[in-house]
């Protein structure tokens, strides 16, 4: 760090996003992507002349993605907020709304943290109950905003809808941020509930179930008064925070709608298979409606597994926290990776009983 640095920011711990190494080719089962390529619709969207008027800027209001989004969803477009990665909406909402202070899991998605940090909001950490779930109690009446990822990540667990309205109306005065960036693997979504309650905001993203995580293209569903909120601080940062090209291609693919719900049953499917084979290796693995599952093996520390996976050209994804430092997060892949993930797994533990018989 340099001497310029304010002194507000020094000990500010920054987010650690999945490895992405390049040193050789790995099956890459640690950043939550989706194996899947765009449609091919989508992958055709852009035309030459769109790609020679990078020149200019785009959209600041991205009015046609928005109306195209509000007709799949059946919300009006100034129910709509769009960012450049749902991280964004993240990024403007404790800004906008945190100044109360905020709430959320100890185990969730670490940028939570990095943003109270950032904005210097009063923030806690609630426990996740002895079976990694979250007691929806813990978040009513709080009176500060309220973060909570439905499904949650990196334990793939969710609450239902009924439990997130009991929150919304508890806290009135308040924000309740719900992240959805993986509902669409199986969650229920509280879309519905934005009718209703003007304090419920609800985020979702390109990244995962859209196939399109280098796109860099998230969204919001809140009231209008909210999302109005959002554009202020937008406007008064970034107004052409979504390139041309990523504005083309996120319309693209609300128009092949079909195709993305496909991809999400054939993920589902996948991680039904995945869980029921490391189940029969003696792996604890979490109910997950994400795109991941959350696993942990009594035979081998979760961090030599993170290892000795990464060695034979494998990737997923290991936490530091002793709470749950014997687990892995395993990104759901095709199943031809998900085969090779599990024979890696396999020889491994082979190699581990061989090794204490040898000792015997």
């Amino acid at each position: 760090m340099s001497r310029f640095l304010g002194e507000q920011y020094q000990s500010l711990e920054a987010y650690t996003p999945g490895e992405q190494p390049r040193d050789m080719q790995y099956i890459k089962l640690n950043t939550n992507e989706s194996p899947y390529p765009p449609a091919p619709s989508v992958v055709s969207a852009v035309p030459e002349d769109e790609v020679g008027l990078l020149r200019l800027y785009s959209d600041p209001t991205a009015k046609a993605l928005k109306e195209k989004l509000a007709g799949l969803y059946s919300v009006g477009p100034e129910n709509i907020f769009l960012s450049n990665g749902s991280d964004e909406v993240l990024n403007f909402a404790f800004l906008a709304f945190g100044g109360k202070g905020a709430v959320f899991p100890n185990i969730t998605y670490g940028f939570y943290e990095v943003f109270g940090d950032l904005y210097h909001i009063s923030y806690e950490k609630i426990p996740l109950k002895e079976d990694f779930s979250v007691d929806y109690r813990d978040y009513c009446g709080q009176n500060r905003l309220v973060v909570l990822a439905n499904p949650n990540a990196p334990t793939g667990m969710s609450i239902p809808v009924s439990q997130i309205e009991e929150i919304v109306r508890t806290n009135p005065e308040t924000v309740v941020l719900i992240d959805e960036a993986y509902v669409d693997f199986g969650g229920e979504t509280c879309l519905p509930l934005i009718q209703k309650y003007d304090n419920l905001l609800v985020t979702r993203t390109y990244s995962k179930s859209r196939c399109l995580a280098g796109g860099r293209l998230g969204y919001a569903f809140a009231s209008p008064a909210l999302i109005a909120d959002l554009e202020k601080i937008k406007f008064s940062t970034n107004p052409y925070n979504i390139n041309r090209l990523t504005l083309r291609l996120g319309e693209a693919t609300v128009d092949a709608e079909p195709y993305y719900q496909e991809k999400c049953a054939e993920i589902q499917k996948t991680r039904a298979w995945t869980a029921e084979q490391l189940t029969a290796l003696g792996f604890e693995v979490l109910p997950s409606r994400a795109n991941f599952l959350f696993a942990r093996s009594p035979k081998i520390d979760g961090g030599q597994l993170y290892q000795e996976l990464k060695q034979r050209g494998i990737l997923v994804r290991h936490f530091t926290n002793p709470r749950i430092c014997q687990f892995n997060r395993i990104t759901i892949g095709t199943p031809d990776q998900m085969e090779a993930l599990l024979a890696a797994i396999t020889q491994i533990l082979n190699e581990i009983n061989e090794r204490r018989s040898f000792c015997i």
